[in-house]
């Protein structure tokens, strides 16, 4: 099943900041036969024993429809070693055989998911299990609006796996409700209204493709009020009191990236003083992010319409951020939709 219509593009979205790939998945072997109530090792279990590599470990979950499929194949295609639909009760288990692998497993993607919704309690515990072993994870949660759900539903004519015998926005309601708590607990929140299957691979990639984990990744992205808050935007600021270049007419065609419609919103009095102190802000934010293990930032800047103020102060926003060595990805979420 097919996660995502794909439709065009509204805007651009560009990544700062080197990629690679790692090694094929499917040449990784992991250890066979039982194994009841195995723990990860963090040391030599025996003398002269090899100290096991525990695997870097990223949870996929989110909402069915938003592209959770599309995600895991994205990791996949980066030499994750992928498992879907894995109990959660059975994650630790996952990470000790990938420990015993000798190196050849060295980082596993799980997608979770309401099909497991018998086992979805254990979640919580096996997760404090790992924290405790000192395994290294990161959840990914895959968002996305109601109508944009029933869209994708309806165009596979598949029902919502929670529905029952009620209608689609019945079983999207009562997923929300289940994963609500898992959400709030996300280390990457991803939307997925307005993306089609490309756009969320290249997210994917700009988060994960790097051969080097950076110290935070931020996504700074620019957006309309007229069109809604984006729902996984972490800081949300607001350009509308600076004059809008709507409303002169030698600029309304343009956008911000336009060098003149950049000029003429970062000349308005107070505009470079914002940059400068938010900035600051982020700066203070961003330590603090790093220091409870928070990696991923994404900061939405809004005006009126998405087109020229949030645009061109996203640019420059982008662009500090990069100077301070923060790998950052510019999206332009309502560009070109008036």
């Amino acid at each position: 099943m097919s996660e995502y219509e794909t439709r065009p593009t509204a805007g651009r979205e560009q990544a700062h900041g080197a990629t690679g790939t790692d090694a094929d998945p499917r040449t990784a072997g992991v250890a066979q036969g039982q194994d009841n109530g195995a723990q990860v090792s963090t040391g030599k279990e025996a003398a002269g024993a090899q100290e096991a590599a525990i695997p870097e470990l990223v949870i996929i979950s989110g909402m069915s429809g938003a592209g959770r499929s599309t995600a895991a194949k994205c990791l996949e295609d980066l030499g994750w070693f992928v498992v879907d639909n894995l109990p959660p009760a059975l994650i630790p288990t996952m990470v000790e055989l990938g420990a015993r692998s000798q190196g050849n497993v060295a980082r596993i993607a799980v997608v979770v998911d309401v099909r497991g919704r018998r086992f979805f309690d254990n979640l919580r515990e096996s997760l404090a299990d790992l924290d405790a072993r000192g395994v290294t994870r990161r959840i990914v949660f895959l968002e996305s609006s109601d109508d944009a759900l029933v869209r994708r539903f309806e165009s596979v004519r598949r029902p919502h796996p929670l529905q029952g015998d009620g209608r689609i926005v019945d079983g999207i309601a009562a997923e929300r409700e289940l994963l609500r708590e898992l959400r709030g607990d996300a280390d990457l929140v991803i939307d997925t209204s307005s993306l089609n299957v490309h756009e969320l691979r290249a997210k994917m990639d700009a988060q994960f493709a790097g051969e080097e984990e950076p110290e935070l990744r931020a996504t700074v992205m620019s957006f309309g009020f007229k069109y809604g808050l984006p729902v996984d935007a972490d800081l949300v600021v607001d350009m509308r009191f600076l004059p809008n270049p709507h409303w002169v007419p030698e600029l309304r065609p343009f956008t911000g990236l336009n060098e003149e419609v950049s000029a003429y919103v970062l000349n308005q009095p107070g505009a470079k003083e914002f940059l400068d102190r938010y900035t600051e802000l982020l700066q203070m934010i961003a330590a603090g992010y790093r220091r409870e293990g928070k990696r991923y930032v994404t900061v939405a800047v809004g005006c009126t319409g998405g087109k020229h103020r949030s645009v061109a102060m996203s640019e420059r926003l982008a662009a500090r951020l990069v100077a301070e060595g923060v790998e950052t990805v510019v999206v332009h979420r309502d560009m070109g939709r008036e």
